[in-house]
């Protein structure tokens, strides 16, 4: 047996975030992923993220933690031998992955029409933040821009915060996704098929999709959308103050939960209420319970309400929940214990956010350096050494 991907290569002329996560799926299962980066100006990622001394020497943790898996090499697209090598790189590969401003490909005559005379199976997929084509199809933009434009921004915070950013890159890491699934889709379709095609993801799409719930309710009513805050829906849905001052966040949502929760903080009746009750009688039950809250520390609640099958979980931060077992159970992470060519020490990268009984996704090799497989890749094409070498000197890999 063999992971899905395998025997698939991708040509990823990606850079920054979603692109490169899309292809890192592809990568994790198994496919060859080649990484295309302008010989003078790197992905920016590879100088991102809190270790500046990694972030020097171009193998920032931005960079890493979606790189495993990959080879990386150097081409001048703008230059005629940059296009040719990558001509020759489209013509052997299955997926050609890229995340630029719409126009940008196309004007240098590699764009999917152009791909399409070379390797007509070939699935092209192009990232953007808007869409390839309307009114803000040509737009630039980056993950919190889009936050903004979405929406996104303006349902997250409270009134005395005003509008916040999600703290990840949520739209990046989600089109990314969805890039990879739309990816995936198209290769299983080829199989039948025979046939490539020309895929668009985009993260203002990528927004709507994530805001599904409320965007639904809207184009419904018409009712303006507030604050998306810790009290949710109603009072067996929000966020509380604990003994100890620490935040239990309870999810008592569906009838048998709303009615075991009022029942186990001895208040049986007001649990019979249906959905509709529920939301009239809110603010009453958010103030019994957050008097209620008050007897017990936050983890003597989680552990208690989850004893009895009521979701809940307190507040922790990222290091907290990091340190979790049930985190550690799940292997969620792949460390590189000896550290790999320009990173000393362990560090850790993540793998994927599901599991599979056989031929799941799996890191194999460390994060590449900048060209690291440059001269063997262009071997593999048909370029001699001397012309490797030649190519370099012109500044065209």
């Amino acid at each position: 047996m063999s992971r899905a991907f395998e025997g698939i290569r991708v040509i990823d002329t990606t850079h920054v975030l979603a692109g490169p996560f899309a292809t890192y799926q592809l990568a994790l299962l198994g496919a060859d992923v080649i990484k295309i980066e302008h010989p003078d100006m790197p992905d920016q990622t590879r100088a991102m993220g809190v270790d500046k001394e990694l972030g020097a020497k171009g193998m920032g943790t931005t960079y890493m933690n979606q790189a495993s898996n990959k080879r990386s090499i150097t081409l001048n697209l703008k230059s005629e031998k940059g296009r040719e090598v990558l001509k020759k790189m489209v013509a052997e590969a299955d997926v050609f992955v890229e995340n630029y401003r719409s126009d940008s490909f196309p004007a240098l005559g590699l764009g999917y029409e152009d791909f399409k005379k070379i390797n007509p199976s070939l699935i092209y997929c192009s990232l953007t933040a808007w869409g390839d084509k309307g009114p803000r199809g040509n737009y630039t933009g980056y993950d919190q821009v889009t936050q903004a434009y979405s929406g996104v921004m303006s349902i997250t915070g409270t009134p005395d915060t005003g509008p916040l950013r999600c703290g990840p890159q949520l739209l990046d890491f989600g089109a990314g996704t969805t890039a990879a699934l739309a990816i995936s889709s198209a290769l299983f379709r080829r199989e039948k098929t025979g046939e490539g095609q020309h895929l668009t993801a985009c993260l203002a799409d990528t927004a709507f999709m994530l805001m599904s719930s409320q965007v639904s309710g809207y184009m419904r009513t018409g009712q303006e959308l507030g604050f998306q805050n810790t009290d949710r829906m109603h009072a067996g849905q929000s966020g509380y103050k604990t003994k100890d001052g620490k935040t239990l966040m309870l999810g008592a949502g569906n009838d048998r939960q709303y009615a075991r929760f009022w029942t186990l903080v001895g208040h049986p009746e007001r649990g019979q209420r249906d959905h509709a009750a529920r939301h009239d009688n809110s603010a009453d039950d958010r103030a019994l319970i957050s008097e209620i809250m008050l007897t017990k520390t936050a983890q003597d609640w989680e552990d208690y309400l989850q004893a009895n099958h009521v979701a809940a979980a307190r507040l922790r931060t990222v290091k907290e929940a990091l340190d979790d077992p049930q985190v550690q159970h799940r292997n969620s992470h792949h460390w590189f214990e000896d550290g790999c060519p320009g990173v000393e020490g362990r560090f850790a990268v993540p793998v994927a956010g599901y599991g599979a009984e056989v031929d799941g996704p799996r890191v194999d090799t460390p994060p590449p350096r900048m060209g690291e497989h440059t001269d063997a890749v262009l071997a593999d094409l048909g370029y001699s050494a001397d012309e490797i070498v030649a190519a370099r000197e012109k500044g065209e890999i």
